[in-house]
C-alpha cells in the first residue's frame, strides 16, 4: 500500500526532499539555542562584558533568523508536496476508474468514489504532510532535546526518566480508544454522499411526492451518525491536552525545586541558572514533540483507512482487457450471438440470459420487444463488450468482440440509452461528443435525421444554446433526439436504441425511423421498444422473455407464432378488450 501511494509523489520528489532537509536544519538549529542562551545567562550572572553578551545575543538572533528561515522554506515545499501528492493521487483514482468495465464500478457505489476522492484523499495527503514534516522534526527535537538536557543538566535529566512512559503510555491508550471511531466514520461518509447524490438526482421527484421532509430526516440520521462518531473520538483525543499539561508542569516544577536546591547546594558548582533555563527549554521540547508525535500516530491511523480504502481502487484490475495483439478493423455491422449465457456476478445464482443463439446481417434493422426484467438492455451491452459473456461468444463483423481493441470496437457501436444525459455546455459541444471533429454542416445534417434541427434552431442562439447540467433546460423528448444526433455522428456500423425514443411522439418516432432507414442503410440498427409500432417495420423482432429469446421473425410471422407479440400487439392497438 505505502509503495502504491508513494508512487503518487512523481514529479514532486524534489520539493519533499528539500522539505525533510530543511526540517533537519530546523531541528539541530532550535536544539542549540537553549544551549547558547544558557551560556549567556551564566556569563551574564558571572559578570561578563558587554560585547561578549553582544556577540553572543547576535548569535542567538542570526540562529533563530536560521531556523526560521528552514521552516518557512519547509513549509512552503511541503505543501508543494502535498498538494502534488494528492493531484497525482485524485487523477490516478479518476484514470483507473475510466478504465473500469461496469462489473468493476457495479462493486463501488458512486457514492464511494467520490468519498475516496474529495475526503479519503484529503486525509492521506495531510498525513503525508505531517510525515514529510512533523514526523521528521518531532523524533529529531526529542533525540536531540534528551541528548542535550543530559550535558547540560546531567543527574537533573532523570526528571524525563518518569514523565516521558508516563506520556507516552496515556497517549497510546487515547489512541487506540479513539480509533474505532475514526474508522467507522468513513463507511458513514459514504451513506452520507449516497443521500445527497439521490436527493439531487431525484429532486423532482422528491417534490413530486412532496417528500422534502422525510429526506430532511434521512439526511440529518446520516450527518447525526458522522457527528456522534466525530465527537466521540475527539472528546478522547482532546485528554491529550490536560496530559501534556500535567507532564509539563511537573517536570517544570521538578527542575526548578530540585534544581534550585542543588544551586543552593553546591553554590553553582554542578549546575547553574543558565542550565535550570535550558533544562525548562528542552522539557518542553521534549513534551512538545511527544505531542506532535502522538497527533501523527492518531493522522496515521485514521488516514490509513483511507489509503486502504483508495488503493482498494487503485489496485482493482479491470474485468475487461484488450487482448495481446487487439484487431482494430471491424470489417461490417453483422452480429452473432453464440449459444450466449450471462450472469452479472460469478456469485449470481440465476442467469440473465440463457441459450441465446442470434444471427444478424449487417445493415438489418432489429427490434426487441420484451418486459421488464427481460433482459433487453443486459443483450445489447455484450455487443459493444460492456460485459463479457459468462459462457458462448459474441461475434462483430465475424469476429469474437474479445478479440478486437475495446476502444476501436466501442468507436464502431453506437448507443443511446433512454436516460441520457447531457453535459454543461452548449448543444453544438454535446453533439461533438460523437465526433470532436464533427463539421458544423454534419452536426446540422445529423440532428435533422434525429429530428432535433426544427427545435434547436427555434432556440434565439441554436446550437451554440447552453444546456445546464444533466440537460434540466431541455424537455425529455428533446434530450432524447439530441443524443441520437450526437449518436449518429460517430457515423457507427452498429446503433443501438435503448428505448431511446420513448419520450417522442409516434410520428416524430416515424420520422426518425424513416431517417434511418435512408440515410443510414448500411448501418446494423437494433431498437429496443415498448411500442410495437417502433419495430413492426424492422426486418427481424426478437421477442424477450425471463432472459430467453421467446420467438424471432416479422411482424407478420409473430402475430401467427408468438403469444406475447400478439398479446402486446392487442393491448396497444385495440386496448386489450377487444380480440
Amino acid at each position: 500500500m505505502l509503495k502504491r501511494l508513494a508512487a503518487c509523489v512523481r514529479e514532486y520528489k524534489l520539493p519533499t526532499i528539500l522539505t525533510l532537509i530543511f526540517i533537519v536544519g530546523e531541528a539541530v538549529i532550535e536544539t542549540f539555542i537553549p544551549f547558547i542562551t544558557a551560556d549567556m545567562v551564566n556569563q551574564i550572572k558571572a559578570g561578563a562584558e558587554i560585547g561578549s553578551i553582544i556577540r553572543i545575543g547576535l548569535l542567538l538572533i542570526l540562529m533563530a533568523c536560521l531556523s526560521l528561515t528552514c521552516g518557512g522554506v519547509a513549509g512552503f515545499t511541503c505543501a508543494k508536496a502535498s498538494a502534488g501528492f494528492a493531484k497525482n493521487l485524485r487523477s490516478d483514482i479518476f484514470r483507473k476508474v475510466q478504465d473500469f468495465s461496469f462489473e468493476n464500478i457495479d462493486k463501488f457505489s458512486s457514492s464511494s468514489l467520490v468519498t475516496r476522492m474529495t475526503t479519503d484523499v484529503t486525509n492521506v495527503q495531510m498525513s503525508f504532510m505531517m510525515i514529510i514534516r512533523t514526523a521528521v522534526r518531532a523524533p529529531l527535537m526529542f533525540i536531540f532535546s534528551i541528548t542535550m538536557a543530559y550535558i547540560m543538566g546531567g543527574s537533573l535529566a532523570t526528571t524525563f526518566v518518569v514523565i516521558i512512559p508516563v506520556l507516552i503510555f496515556g497517549l497510546l491508550i487515547i489512541s487506540r480508544k479513539a480509533m474505532p471511531a475514526f474508522k467507522s466514520v468513513f463507511r458513514k461518509y459514504d451513506r452520507l454522499n449516497e443521500s445527497i447524490e439521490e436527493n439531487v438526482r431525484a429532486m423532482r421527484v422528491v417534490k413530486g411526492f412532496s417528500r422534502e421532509d422525510h429526506e430532511k430526516q434521512k439526511f440529518g440520521a446520516a450527518s447525526e451518525n458522522i457527528r456522534r462518531d466525530f465527537t466521540r473520538a475527539e472528546r478522547i483525543v482532546a485528554v491529550n491536552s490536560p496530559l501534556m499539561q500535567i507532564c509539563l508542569y511537573f517536570n517544570m516544577a521538578f527542575v526548578l525545586f530540585v534544581g534550585s536546591k542543588l544551586i543552593i547546594t553546591n553554590q553553582g558548582t554542578t549546575i547553574d541558572v543558565g542550565q535550570i533555563s535550558a533544562m525548562l527549554t528542552y522539557g518542553m521540547q521534549i513534551l512538545m514533540s511527544l505531542m506532535m508525535l502522538s497527533m501523527i500516530y492518531v493522522m496515521i491511523t485514521m488516514s490509513s483507512e483511507s489509503a486502504k480504502r483508495i488503493c482498494e481502487v487503485l489496485t482493482e484490475e479491470p474485468k475487461l482487457l484488450n487482448p495481446e495483439s487487439p484487431k482494430t478493423e471491424i470489417k461490417d455491422g453483422s452480429i452473432d450471438f453464440d449459444g450466449v449465457s450471462f450472469k452479472y456476478s460469478e456469485k449470481a445464482e440465476k442467469f440473465a440470459l440463457a441459450d441465446i443463439d442470434l444471427h444478424i446481417k449487417s445493415g438489418m434493422t432489429v427490434g426487441i420487444l420484451g418486459g421488464t426484467g427481460s433482459s433487453k438492455s443486459t443483450l445489447v451491452q455484450l455487443i459493444p463488450r460492456l460485459y463479457d459473456t459468462t459462457t458462448g461468444s459474441v461475434k462483430v463483423g465475424g469476429v469474437d468482440v474479445r478479440e478486437y481493441d475495446i476502444e476501436a470496437l466501442r468507436e464502431s457501436v453506437a448507443m443511446v440509452l433512454q436516460k441520457n444525459l447531457l453535459f454543461s455546455g452548449t448543444i453544438n459541444e454535446n453533439l461533438r461528443w460523437g465526433n470532436e471533429n464533427a463539421t458544423d454542416e454534419e452536426i446540422v445534417e445529423a440532428c435533422k435525421l434525429a429530428q432535433a434541427d426544427d427545435f434547436v434552431q427555434s432556440f434565439p442562439d441554436g446550437y451554440n444554446t447552453m444546456i445546464e447540467q444533466g440537460g434540466t433546460n431541455v424537455s425529455g423528448g428533446q434530450k432524447q433526439r439530441l443524443c441520437i444526433a450526437r449518436a449518429l455522428l460517430k457515423k457507427p456500423k452498429i446503433l443501438i436504441l435503448d428505448d431511446s425514443t420513448s419520450a417522442v411522439d409516434t410520428k416524430t418516432d416515424t420520422l426518425i425511423r424513416a431517417g434511418f432507414k435512408q440515410f443510414i442503410p448500411e448501418t446494423t440498427k437494433i431498437i429496443i421498444a415498448q411500442r410495437v409500432a417502433s419495430v413492426e417495420e424492422a426486418d427481424l423482432i426478437i421477442v424477450m422473455d425471463n432472459g430467453r429469446i421467446a420467438a424471432a421473425g416479422k411482424h407478420d410471422e409473430l402475430l401467427k407464432t408468438s403469444d406475447i407479440y400478439r398479446e402486446v400487439y392487442t393491448q396497444q392497438t385495440m386496448g386489450g378488450d377487444k380480440e
